[in-house]
């Protein structure tokens, strides 16, 4: 169920399925069906056909929700753009924030096809939008968008993560996406400090014109407090372009949580402050669809989702997407690509450990609904938080790109200071 932007054409598709129901047969293993399996009496791993078949017969709801404006909107207007409609199904849930959390007001009309705030939102600022619908059947649908409003010409600002006042894993950069492109850089890096209270050395990035972002040489200290100061008022950041921010942003590092992928395994080792607290099983990306090495940084976490191939371009010739699972459990993404660490609910046991089978993602044992804590993937969504690592290797794929997503811990120290205007 990789959600990703294609940039380097057709990329993987990240459903990480396996084929659990074929025609409403039972996929049996090789212990329990003479005439299937290897020669060990190991099951036999299901083709990328059967795959993508049990997922498209997994029941999913009806419910097609629509938000707009649509994620990654820049200039979105304060008073009309945001709204939330659904066909075949009745919203159920809609809630509104800004990037630092703070809800927006908003009413369900009364025939439940469709949502709006009710205030006007502020200018230059992030919201995220999270919906659910339900449909005649009473299953689920789930949707999610994030924008940015309108500032004033003459302005520019960065909008930052993580949020004031947060905790955080030790993987967690300062990122600053800015809503111009500078052409000054220096003079807006000179305007932005970056502290650790360990006394970590703090560097900034520039990925490009619009994109700053700090971290140490190493992941930082847990339990240390990293202060962001933007005085930015007044500083000229592009011809006639002047910031307006004038900001302080203090967030916490919690413990040091690492979880290491080993593709060739199928496990995954999760350690805390170095010591190893628990060994899951996985699938990963299948040999069409391999999943990316490198140090990857939880960014969202979703505790349901819908992933929908249409959205990357994978589409089947009716033009629909050739996955559309509304209900992916316990997601937390990786990459902006569409990298994500997920609950797979439509696979066989058997999968995990022994095979790899997703379209690039990491999949992990768990239910319909995201209800029993008791499964693999539950466990990992309840012990994680954004900023923890996820570090995959063995795979047959390249590194992640540095920019692809809050993964600045793929380049070498030499070349972050290297992209520094200070």
């Amino acid at each position: 169920m990789e959600m990703r932007v294609m940039t380097d054409g057709k990329r993987r598709k990240s459903l990480a399925v396996a084929a659990a129901v074929l025609g409403g047969v039972l996929v049996l293993s090789a212990c329990n069906d003479d005439t299937g399996g290897s020669a060990s009496g190991s099951p036999t791993p299901p083709s990328q056909s059967q795959v993508d078949e049990a997922a498209e017969a997994a029941k999913t709801s009806k419910a097609q929700i629509t938000i707009a404006p649509k994620t990654g909107t820049q200039n979105a207007s304060i008073n009309n753009d945001a709204k939330v409609t659904v066909t075949e199904g009745k919203l159920t849930d809609v809630t509104m924030t800004s990037a630092e959390g703070t809800a927006v007001k908003g009413e369900i009309a009364a025939d439940g096809l469709s949502w709006k705030p009710s205030e006007q939102l502020e200018r230059a600022t992030v919201y995220k939008i999270a919906a659910t619908a339900t449909d005649a059947a009473g299953l689920e649908a789930h949707e999610n968008s994030s924008f940015t409003t309108v500032s004033k010409a003459n302005s520019f600002i960065g909008n930052f993560t993580p949020e004031d006042g947060s905790t955080v894993g030790v993987g967690m950069p300062v990122s600053i996406n800015f809503n111009k492109a500078i052409t000054d850089k220096a003079a807006v890096q000179g305007g932005i400090t970056v502290t650790s209270s360990a006394g970590q050395e703090v560097v900034g990035h520039w990925f490009n014109g619009q994109r700053l972002d700090f971290r140490p040489e190493k992941y930082w200290t847990e339990g240390s407090t990293v202060t962001l100061k933007l005085d930015l008022d007044g500083v000229e950041g592009a011809d006639g372009v002047f910031g307006v921010q004038q900001k302080t942003v203090t967030f916490k590092i919690g413990r040091n949580q690492v979880s290491t992928v080993d593709v060739a395994t199928k496990t995954m080792t999760v350690t805390q402050d170095g010591k190893t607290i628990k060994t899951i099983p996985i699938s990963a990306g299948s040999p069409d669809n391999p999943t990316y090495n490198g140090q990857m940084v939880i960014s969202e976490k979703f505790k349901e989702t819908r992933m929908n191939g249409a959205t990357v371009g994978f589409t089947d010739d009716d033009g629909k997407g050739e996955y559309d699972i509304k209900d992916v459990p316990h997601a937390m993404r990786l990459s902006t690509s569409g990298t994500f660490i997920h609950g797979n609910y439509w696979g066989p046991d058997s999968i995990f450990g022994s095979a790899n089978t997703s379209h690039g993602c990491v999949g992990l044992n768990d239910v319909k609904g995201a209800g029993d804590p008791n499964q693999q993937a539950a466990w990992l969504y309840d012990h994680s938080i954004v900023g923890d690592v996820v570090i995959v290797q063995n795979s047959k794929d390249k590194t992640i790109a540095p920019d692809n997503g809050l993964n600045g811990w793929n380049m070498s120290w030499a070349d972050w200071k290297a992209g520094s205007e200070a």
